[in-house]
C-alpha cells in the first residue's frame, strides 16, 4: 500500500509539473501563408496577434478577420498538441488500472 501511495505521490507532482510548464510555454499558429500570426499560451490563451500590414484592406475587411480566426484557430491546436504530448503519459498512467487498483 505505501508502494502505491508513494507512486500516486509522485504522479501528482509529475502532473503539477507539467501543468506549470503548459501554463508557462507558448505556441504559435499562421495564416495566409505567415500574414497572420497568433501567440497562444499552453493554456491556449491568447498573448499576442501580428498582421502583416499587406493584409489591411480597409475594401476588405471579411478576409482579414477569416486570417486572424484561422491563425487562433491554428495556435489553439498546436497548443492542445502541447499540452496532448506533456499530459498523455500521466493521463495513462492515471487510468486502466495504471496504479494497480481497480478502477484508478
Amino acid at each position: 500500500m505505501q508502494a502505491i501511495l508513494a507512486q500516486a505521490q509522485k504522479m501528482q507532482e509529475q502532473l503539477l509539473t507539467a501543468q506549470q510548464e503548459l501554463a508557462d510555454a507558448e505556441v504559435t499558429g499562421s495564416a495566409g501563408g505567415g500574414l497572420v500570426t497568433a501567440t497562444v499560451s499552453g493554456a491556449g490563451e491568447l498573448k499576442a496577434l501580428v498582421i502583416d500590414p499587406k493584409v489591411v484592406d480597409p475594401d476588405d475587411t471579411e478576409t482579414l478577420a477569416d486570417l486572424v480566426v484561422a491563425a487562433v484557430r491554428d495556435a489553439g491546436n498546436n497548443a492542445q498538441k502541447l499540452a496532448e504530448d506533456k499530459m498523455g503519459p500521466l493521463a495513462g498512467g492515471l487510468g486502466g488500472g495504471g496504479l494497480g487498483i481497480p478502477g484508478l
